[in-house]
């Protein structure tokens, strides 16, 4: 019933009922460990939002250099990590201004969005020479595919203006979710496997098949598209042609997103409950269920739960290994936690 609810799209009675969806999940399986990854002698934690994991156990993730942008600095911002939290590889440096989000594809070619976000920081900005891009490299960081025009922020076929994710369908179709903040394109776009423009769907608003900062992207085993409308408070779910199916708030504000091979849904809120998120009276963290029945059945809550004073805090990015562990990629805090299960798998 549920379900259909939601599929019926009556916003206003999903939120009655589900405005405190955390209370009726259960108590999670899991716990935190915030010194899994460790650094190089030479390097400190940045912000980071952007992390997935490997085909091989390990775990890739995009960091911001030490601080909240890589603008001037020689550090690689892309960073794989083995089981046991070690850096192995890295590369990217000069090439990415503020990394937003990643993904990698089933022949471990790994997708970075430059989203090189004016204003979302102290940093300095990329004076027009990065920014507003997608990027494909091989595992070994050789580029193998650029979307976009860097630093040129624009609405046609193959510009971006803030883009905040990438998701590759199994077919190779990409996809992009174009638009961080307030100020971005606030649509969705589809390339082929080659990078040729298919087609663009979304305006600014609030009503169907419409975005306000699509933030996180995810699909399931069926193939339907799960996107983060995270100025809306809600994920947005379409075919692959653009064509709405559902709209669930009960995942609260989604700023990232992942699904697992079971269909796990994981959403990653780091915005509820400040005054300007417009999400007053949620709980900020990470609430899983299934895409199945869109049930919340486990939550773990941000540990700075008490603290409205507007930061964005916890996970932003969410990503699940093979072994069912929990990776939240932090801008505010500057780190990346494990939620290493201690005895429910998905």
């Amino acid at each position: 019933m549920l379900l259909n609810l939601v599929k019926k799209d009556l916003s206003g009675v999903i939120l009655l009922i589900l405005l405190s969806t955390s209370l009726f999940a259960q108590e999670h399986p899991w716990r935190a460990n915030n010194e899994w990854a460790k650094m190089p002698a030479e390097r400190t934690w940045g912000s980071t939002s952007a992390v997935f994991p490997g085909k091989d156990g390990t775990m890739w993730v995009g960091e911001r250099c030490g601080q909240n942008s890589c603008v001037g600095s020689d550090d690689d911002p892309i960073l794989q990590f083995d089981r046991d939290g070690n850096v192995i590889k890295s590369f990217g440096a000069g090439m990415i201004d503020w990394p937003h989000g990643i993904f990698v594809d089933k022949e471990n070619n790994i997708w970075i969005t430059d989203a090189a976000c004016p204003g979302c920081s102290n940093a300095p900005r990329n004076q027009g020479k990065l920014g507003h891009q997608i990027i494909k490299f091989s595992s070994e960081g050789e580029v193998l595919m650029t979307l976009g025009k860097p630093g040129v922020k624009g609405d046609g076929n193959y510009e971006f203006n803030m883009p905040s994710d990438v998701l590759v369908a199994p077919n190779g179709d990409i996809f992009v979710a174009d638009g961080h903040g307030s100020s971005g394109n606030n649509r969705i776009v589809k390339y082929d496997k080659n990078g040729e423009f298919i087609k663009t769907w979304g305006v600014t608003g609030a009503e169907r098949g419409e975005f306000r900062d699509p933030h996180a992207l995810a699909m399931d085993s069926e193939g339907k598209l799960y996107v983060g409308d995270r100025g809306n408070s809600r994920i947005q779910i379409f075919d692959q042609d653009g064509s709405w199916i559902a709209t669930w708030t009960q995942f609260g504000r989604p700023s990232g997103l992942f699904i697992d091979k079971n269909d796990v849904l994981y959403s990653a809120d780091s915005e509820s409950h400040v005054p300007w998120s417009g999400n007053w009276g949620w709980k900020r963290g990470i609430r899983i269920g299934s895409t199945k029945d869109a049930w919340v059945v486990f939550f773990i809550p941000d540990p700075g739960q008490p603290d409205l004073n507007g930061s964005t805090t916890a996970a932003e990015g969410v990503a699940v290994d093979d072994q069912g562990n929990i990776y939240g990629a932090e801008v505010g805090p500057e780190q990346l936690v494990r939620y290493e299960h201690i005895g429910w798998r998905p």
